[in-house]
C-alpha cells in the first residue's frame, strides 16, 4: 500500500466512524466575496510570498512589467533549448511572435485535432491562467482563453505561464470563489518528474525513467 492510499484509507474509516449528520458540511459559495479590499502592501505581500512558494518547489520566476512579456518568454524557450511550443487559443500571438519568426519555431494551435503524439512531441507550451493561490505555490487554469487543456498543460515538459499580480490570492478559499464550477479546473505548482516514454519498461519489475519537467511563470506588474 502506499502513502497515498494508507492517507485516504484514515480518512474513509475517520468518516465511517462519524455520526451521520456530521460527515457534511455545508459550504457558502459567497464566504470571501465580502472580504476586505486588499491594500497594495497586503497585495505586494501576497506576490512575495507566491514568489517564494514557487521557488521552493523548483520553478523559475520572472517579474516583468507587461511590454516584457514577449521577450521573456522568448528568453524562457531559448533557454529550455524549445523548437515547437502549444499556444491555446485566445493568447496573445505577440507574445510568441518573435520567437516564432527565428531559426525554424513552430507555433501549434492546441485544438482537438492536434493529436496526442503531437502533443507529447511539443517542447513547451505558453499559457495564462484562471488564478493562482499565494500560500500554496499553486497555479489554476480552467480552459478559458489563453489555458490549454489538461492533457497539453501535462505532456509537455516545460510549461510557461503569465500571471498577472491582480491574479494572485493569498488563500484556497479566495480563489474559489472566483472560479466558475462549470469548467475543467487544472491546478499545478512546481515541476514535476515525468515518465519517460522511450524508457525500456517491456521487463517485469523494470523501473521507469524519469524526466524533469520545467516551470518558468511570469509574473506581470
Amino acid at each position: 500500500m502506499t502513502s497515498r492510499e494508507e492517507f485516504l484509507r484514515r480518512v474513509r474509516d475517520a468518516l465511517e466512524a462519524l455520526p451521520d449528520d456530521e460527515r457534511m458540511v455545508p459550504v457558502p459559495r459567497n464566504y470571501q466575496r465580502n472580504a476586505p479590499v486588499t491594500s497594495a502592501e497586503d497585495q505586494a505581500e501576497i506576490v512575495e510570498l507566491f514568489i517564494d512558494r514557487l521557488k521552493f518547489h523548483g520553478a523559475q520566476v520572472h517579474r516583468v512589467p507587461v511590454e516584457e512579456i514577449p521577450a521573456t518568454i522568448e528568453l524562457a524557450l531559448r533557454a529550455h533549448g524549445a523548437r515547437s511550443a502549444l499556444a491555446p487559443d485566445g493568447l496573445p500571438a505577440e507574445w510568441l511572435s518573435s520567437w516564432a519568426l527565428s531559426d525554424g519555431h513552430r507555433v501549434l494551435d492546441d485544438q482537438p485535432q492536434l493529436s496526442i503524439l503531437d502533443r507529447e512531441r511539443t517542447d513547451a507550451v505558453v499559457t495564462g491562467c484562471a488564478g493562482a493561490v499565494a500560500d500554496a505555490g499553486t497555479l489554476i487554469l480552467d480552459g478559458g482563453a489563453g489555458q490549454c487543456r489538461r492533457d497539453a498543460a501535462v505532456l509537455a515538459d516545460c510549461h510557461i505561464c503569465v500571471v498577472r499580480v491582480e491574479q494572485i490570492d493569498y488563500s484556497l478559499p479566495q480563489v474559489l470563489d472566483k472560479l466558475d464550477p462549470r469548467r475543467p479546473i487544472t491546478w499545478f505548482g512546481g515541476p514535476t518528474a515525468m515518465p519517460d516514454p522511450d524508457a525500456d519498461t517491456g521487463r517485469v519489475g523494470g523501473a521507469i525513467e524519469e524526466t524533469e519537467r520545467r516551470l518558468v511563470v511570469v509574473i506581470v506588474d
